[in-house]
């Protein structure tokens, strides 16, 4: 095989097994800094072996055995390996211990969101260790730069080490003070990979399939969280749009202009049953996740664009900012409130939002905002705000599209 392939090879099991790989690594381990390196140099191993023996048949299996021998190399040297040896029973990690968390990848998402730890910093730490999404990605998930990011995960894994907070998987009774930072990374993960931050496709539909897999399992593990039910809703009714997101030339459609007969009927009756099933379980106020299924699902049942319930999709959101207070709430509460024929207090709540500065680098600040002016017909404006929103813009898809509304409005240059 080429040296090329391989390359390859590794690269798509970078993307597909690495949580998988470090989870199973972590366990023999003991300790989240062993373990990444150990895994870190099983696919430096893995470019040379499979340059010359070829890609084998299960590169997830190859690579979590060599980070594994990797690890226990490091016990040994560290004279620990009689200490360890208990966890070492039996050929496949799932079959060495019988844990409340059923997924080797959840179990190391529940244990990395330790309540030790700030909820950001859990939620950053685990973003990147386990979910395997890079600092850059993570930092833009955070609307902080890529430095700050990078700094806080490196201050969470000191604070990991000076702490002495052992790898250990917690209990179930711990579960739940750790739930909603779990919900948080899962959410986090579908979003990045919806509308990937950076590169050329809209979707990466690797680290959404991932998410749908771990909320799915978070259901099954806890089936009486309202908000588990909430996010898994969440995820299927705004995934069931997946094929219309964009063209047959690979250019971004908005909602107005997606094909809903193609949206698919299954994921979307299932979305609404499982929130239905959060509101009917919920003892007292709705929560985040649970709310934002709940305006996925009005606009999942809407006939079309103009059909939509603009006023109750505006008052999902009103309850919303009371759950849930950030900006990025009240910029979709803003768009909700143009299209309900409010435009005049839409772009009252766009000029706050500038002027707050907490969304300043977010890339959907200009580009909503340009989209609005544009549909007043204040073009010169909307033109000024999509080249603001091209200049932070990383996906190409999304670049695309920005100038193509920017080319919308601006008048051609005379001859």
């Amino acid at each position: 095989m080429s040296r090329e392939r391989a390359e390859r090879a590794v690269a798509d099991a970078h993307r597909r097994e690495w949580g998988l790989v470090l989870a199973a690594t972590a366990r023999v381990a003991g300790d989240l800094d062993v373990a990444e390196e150990c895994v870190q140099d099983a696919y430096v191993s893995a470019l040379g072996a499979w340059t010359s023996d070829g890609v084998p048949r299960k590169p997830g299996a190859w690579l979590t055995a060599t980070a594994r021998r990797k690890a226990l190399d490091v016990l040994r040297r560290d004279k620990v390996f009689r200490a360890r040896m208990p966890m070492l029973v039996g050929e496949e990690p799932e079959a060495e211990e019988d844990h409340d968390v059923p997924d080797d990848r959840l179990r190391l998402i529940f244990t990395c969101c330790h309540p030790a730890l700030a909820r950001e910093a859990r939620i950053a730490l685990t973003l990147r260790l386990v979910c395997g999404v890079s600092t850059g990605d993570v930092a833009r998930a955070f609307l902080v730069s890529e430095t700050t990011m990078a700094a806080r995960v490196t201050r969470a894994k000191k604070k990991i080490t000076a702490a002495r907070i052992p790898y250990r998987v917690p209990e179930a009774a711990e579960l739940p003070e750790r739930l909603g930072a779990v919900l948080d990374v899962v959410h986090l993960l579908f979003t990045t990979g919806h509308t990937a931050p950076t590169g050329t496709d809209l979707v990466r539909a690797d680290l959404v399939d991932r998410a749908l897999h771990l909320a799915r399992t978070l259901r099954d593990l806890m089936p009486d969280e309202p908000e588990v039910r909430g996010l898994l809703g969440l995820l299927l009714l705004t995934d069931a749009r997946r094929a219309t997101r964009t063209d047959a030339d690979g250019r971004l459609l908005t909602l107005e202009e997606q094909d809903r007969s193609l949206w698919d009927p299954a994921m979307i009756a299932e979305g609404r049953a499982v929130v239905l099933d959060a509101f009917l379980g919920m003892p007292g106020r709705a929560g985040r996740y649970a709310l934002q299924a709940a305006i996925a699902s009005l606009h999942a049942l809407a006939p079309s664009f103009g059909e939509t319930d603009w006023r109750q999709i505006v008052a999902l959101y009103d309850e919303l900012l009371t759950v849930w207070p950030t900006p990025v709430v009240a910029l979709n509460r803003a768009v909700a409130l143009f299209h309900g024929d409010r435009p005049e207090h839409a772009l009252a709540e766009m000029a706050r939002l500038r002027a707050d500065g907490r969304l300043a680098g977010y890339h959907y600040l200009p580009a909503v905002h340009a989209d609005l002016l544009r549909r007043l017909g204040r073009t010169d404006e909307a033109a000024d705000a999509y080249r603001e929103a091209l200049a932070l813009a990383g996906n190409d898809a999304e670049r695309e599209y920005l100038s193509r509304r920017l080319a919308q409005t601006t008048p051609p240059a005379r001859p």
